[in-house]
């Protein structure tokens, strides 16, 4: 079987399976690579950018190395077998079902009136500082989160998926990780963590944008996400979650971005949709994570397609060219012919 189809067959069972069963409790792989990513950082760590670059390549590097040891072992066997693994890695990388439940659990509570307990559970989904926040803030907090993670714990791994296959969705999923844990701006990550959140930067790049236009076709309002992701994209301080959370905000007709908290640092970053978008409502928050959703669907039926319009214009192009020199041929020793015969007569 092709291998355009093996990740076709693979991310879908692998995205079906996220659906169903979600994230385990215990033994979760992503959990275990970051516990490793801890203990390298224990034995690595300085204070200097080269040490956070090679802890950045021994940890991303050895994932996508696992990644290309588990595509050799069963590169001859039967296709099954190949789907299987696609399927598992799609599942073990991708975190649609848990990005979902935790969103709607904090709306839940905001929805009950039961601040505490949504402050409680904030921080399973993103790194704002709760205490700091009112029940407005939250939930636009989640709604920020649920964007920005639709990208990061979903598209982005089915893009690098498409290009390579079980090292790139395992790659992906090492570098997202490792500019969750060393990637931000504290002190002692400044420097160290460099490395890392650039590489996120650039390997993001395309799920980003893949998840941006995903919200366009598949929110309530294409012009409003259209409108938005021109106007306010550039405004934000990522690259990256630019896009994604301005096309979300003018999908679902709300303002994100503002004054944020973070640890006790509070940044004051651009509203995104702020000339169409009301204030955000405990409402959106269910708004959103359908919306993700929809986006995760998209993008899988783009990243395939795409594969597949690849690997077809690899087997047709050396083909036709072929074919076209063997036809010139023909037609050259043809013409010769005819010229002979004439001056003959």
């Amino acid at each position: 079987m092709r291998a355009d189809r093996v990740f076709a067959y693979g991310a879908t069972a692998g995205l079906i399976g996220d659906r169903i069963l979600g994230d385990p409790r215990r033994g979760h792989p992503v959990a275990a690579f970051g516990r490793t990513a801890a203990a390298v950082e224990r034995a690595l760590w300085r204070d200097d950018r080269a040490r956070g670059a090679l802890h950045t390549l021994v940890c991303a590097g050895g994932a996508a190395a696992v990644g290309v040891l588990g595509a050799r072992a069963v590169r001859s066997r039967p296709a099954v077998a190949r789907i299987a693994l696609t399927a598992a890695a799609t599942w073990a990388v991708v975190g649609g079902t848990s990005l979902g439940r935790e969103a709607r659990a904090i709306g839940g509570a905001l929805a009950a009136g039961d601040a505490e307990t949504a402050r409680a559970r904030l921080p399973h989904l993103c790194g704002r500082d709760p205490q700091a926040l009112d029940e407005q803030q939250m939930a636009r907090a989640v709604v920020e989160s649920v964007a920005e993670n639709t990208s990061d714990a979903v598209v982005g791994a089915l893009v690098w998926g498409a290009v390579a296959g079980v090292p790139g969705l395992l790659a992906f999923r090492a570098v997202n990780t490792l500019d969750a844990m060393v990637g931000h701006k504290s002190p002692r990550h400044l420097r160290y963590g460099w490395a890392s959140a650039r590489l996120d930067d650039v390997a993001g790049w395309p799920g980003a944008r893949l998840t941006a236009l995903a919200a366009v076709l598949a929110g309530p309002d294409r012009r409003g996400a259209v409108r938005a992701w021109r106007a306010d994209a550039a405004a934000h301080p990522s690259p990256n979650a630019g896009p994604v959370e301005s096309s979300f905000a003018g999908a679902l007709g709300v303002r994100l971005g503002g004054t944020l908290a973070y640890g006790g640092r509070v940044e004051h970053r651009a509203v995104l949709n702020g000339g169409a978008g009301r204030a955000v409502e405990v409402a959106d928050i269910e708004r959103a994570v359908r919306l993700s959703r929809q986006v995760t669907w998209v993008a899988l039926g783009a990243c395939v397609a795409a594969r597949t319009l690849v690997a077809r214009m690899s087997r047709t192009g050396p083909t036709q060219r072929t074919s076209g020199l063997h036809q010139s041929g023909r037609t050259s020793r043809t013409g010769s012919t005819s010229r002979t015969r004439k001056g003959r007569a």
